[in-house]
This record gives C-alpha cells, structure tokens and sequence, in this order.
C-alpha cells in the first residue's frame, strides 16, 4: 500500500477544488525561498508554523469579550480562532475551495490583537497616534513577518504570499496595493473572503451564547430580533418535547447554522453568476464571492447594533474592561521611562524600530494575565 506524500496530496487539489480555489502547488510562495516538504502541502506547512508558534498560544490569555479568568468556559481570543477555523473549512468545502489555506488565514487572523480585547486595541492606536497608529490587523502580520523568531536564518514565520495577503484586510481596498509585487485586490482570494466572514459569523453565535451565560441578556431579549426567532423556531421543530434550556442550547446553535448555510448558498450563487475560472479572476470580479443574502443582511444588522449595546457596552462588561484598559495605558508609559525593563529580544528591537514602536509590539504581544503581573511587579496600582 502507498501512503500519500506532498505531491500526491497536490494531485488531489487539482482533482479536488475548483478551478478558482488556491492550489499549494501554485502558490506565489515564500519571501526566503526553502525547499518543500516531503509529506505537506504549503499551506498545511503553514498551518502548523502558525500552531506552534509562541503569539498563537498566548491567545489562550486573551480577552475576546470578557476580561480572562472571569470564568472558565467564557470564550478567549484562541477558542474564537478554533470556531471561526471550523467554519471557514465547512465553508469552504461546501465551495471546494482550499480548506488548508482559509484554516492557516483564520489561525493567525488574531495574533496580532493585544489583551484585554478591543479596548485594548483603541488605548494602542490612541498611544501609537504620533507613531503610526495601531490597527491589530497590522500586528498579526508584524507577528508573522518580523516578531516570531523560530528560525536561525530570517525572522518570522516565512509564511506562503497566500497566507500573508490573506491577513492584510487593512489594504484590500487601497487602490494599488500589492504584496511582494503582486496585486492585494481589489479583492481579496476566495479563501481570504471566507475566512474573513467566518470571523463574522462565529463571534455573532458565541458572544451571544456567552452572554447569556453571563446573566447580561436574556432569551426575551432576543426574541425582538428576527434572526434570533428564526433560530428558536427550527429548535422547536427540531426536538419539540425538549426541555427548555436543551431547546436553549439549539437555538444557538442554529443561530451559526442559520447564517452559515446563507453564505453557502449565496456564494454558490455568485459564483454562478460571475463564472470565474482561476483565483485571479474572484480578486477582480466586480463584487465579493463570499457574501450573505441580501435577507440576511437585513436580519444581521439589528443582532450586530443589540451585541454592542446590551454586551459589549453593558456596565458589567463595559467597567472591567476600562479599568484593565487604564492599568495597559499605565504598563505602557512605564516602558516608555524603564525600557530596561523589558525582554530582552525586545530591548534588541530598540535601535531599529524605535522606542514606541517596540513598547507596542511589546504590550500588544502580552495576555492579559501578563499585563496584570507586570503591573503588579512594577507597584504602578
């Protein structure tokens, strides 16, 4: 019997996806040229680099909505990354586009956000506003290209150009914008495209599901919202005679399901219409691919606008983050003053990226419980 090898596994792309997908074997490849791997892919050699490096395990730490350590099962940035990898590949196969690549874009989509979540982020941009600004888009990609230091030869993780241009959402509509002298747009691959609104779609089903656990809303709450009644409505058809709070659990569920199968679908659909053949040909159709339903689009809206108003600016949320984001703020000067304070792979940055740029990189690299910690070390409370 013959195990499959690299080129084997190549083979079955091509007889696999369709011809718009993004095959290993034709990748624009890699900034530092190294040989391929006898048994992987390119991009599963990059799913992997990205698993094992030191950013994506801090995710562990870090807070998606509720600061870590408030409780065990509340979601953290790298259990969103898990769900949002396990919906890019379903959707992606459901499109035969290529799994391996929308698994490595939405693994290393988030290792660039700092802790303590998106008020995190806004305390570094403002900080950073006479240094270039912070965007957690940027540092996902600073991590991968410059931060991670896994190799003897070049910094970074030397990802594939697919992978690289799949992180960058901050330059997909800036006219002209191109990687490594390929063109980013004007829009993004397939593969980005589904791993960009699977991010979408799981942080609209989970943080819904940790609110709820968190005593912040309520299922009468939700009922106002029609995508939320549609989702109740297939758990009663579902299991009828179930207990309420299993019927619960349904529901969320199918809040996900829901919106997954009307990307499925509505791609299938564009896809149809646009009649592309060949990954250049999705980044210059005269719309996106990957897309909801007009319909959809109506019932998403009112669930986005009811997150933010009764989760992520809800006082028990709202308050904590604050604090944690005033005590970042804090840690940051201090560096700024006490540079020896630092790591030492940090303090090496100093010469070439400056002294700003490298507390940023430094804080933004930090889960929260480090924040705290150092916070803590320092007597700045």
């Amino acid at each position: 019997m013959k195990f499959p090898d690299r080129l084997d596994q190549e083979r079955f792309e091509v007889e696999r996806l369709a011809p718009y997908a993004a095959q290993s074997a034709r990748s624009r490849g890699r900034r530092y040229v190294q040989p391929a791997h006898n048994l992987r892919t390119e991009f599963q050699r990059d799913r992997d680099r990205i698993l094992h490096c030191n950013a994506f395990r801090r995710l562990e730490y870090k807070t998606q909505v509720f600061i870590n350590g408030t409780a065990d099962h509340y979601r953290t940035r790298l259990t969103h990354t898990i769900e949002m990898a396990a919906v890019g590949r379903t959707i992606a196969r459901c499109v035969r586009a290529n799994e391996d690549l929308v698994e490595a874009i939405a693994l290393a989509h988030d290792i660039g956000h700092p802790p303590f979540g998106h008020g995190g982020e806004r305390a570094l941009d403002e900080l950073m506003r006479d240094w270039g600004g912070f965007d957690h888009n940027v540092q996902s990609c600073r991590a991968v290209e410059l931060l991670e230091l896994q190799y003897p030869d070049f910094p970074g993780l030397n990802l594939t150009w697919e992978v690289r241009a799949g992180l960058r959402k901050h330059e997909w509509k800036r006219p002209g914008a191109e990687l490594d002298g390929y063109p980013l747009g004007p829009h993004p691959m397939l593969e980005a495209q589904i791993a960009d609104l699977a991010d979408d779609l799981t942080y609209h089903a989970h943080d819904v599901d940790d609110a709820l656990a968190a005593g912040l809303i309520t299922p009468d709450d939700l009922r106002e919202l029609e995508l939320w009644r549609r989702a109740e409505q297939c758990a009663r058809d579902q299991a009828p005679n179930a207990p309420e709070e299993r019927r619960l659990r349904l529901a969320i569920r199918n809040l996900l399901d829901l919106q997954v199968e009307d990307v499925i679908c509505t791609t299938r659909e564009n896809l149809a219409a646009t009649d592309v053949d060949r990954p250049e040909a999705v980044m210059n159709a005269d719309r996106r691919i990957v897309d909801v339903s007009e319909p959809m689009r109506t019932m998403l809206a009112p669930l986005h606008a009811f997150l933010f108003q009764r989760v992520y600016l809800h006082p028990q949320v709202a308050e904590v983050n604050a604090q944690a984001v005033a005590m970042m703020r804090r840690l940051f000067m201090y560096y700024l003053e006490h540079p020896e304070t630092m790591g030492r792979k940090a303090r090496a940055r100093i010469e070439q990226e400056g002294l700003w740029r490298t507390v940023c990189d430094y804080v933004a690299g930090m889960t929260d419980r480090y924040a705290l910690e150092e916070y803590q070390r320092f007597g700045l409370g």
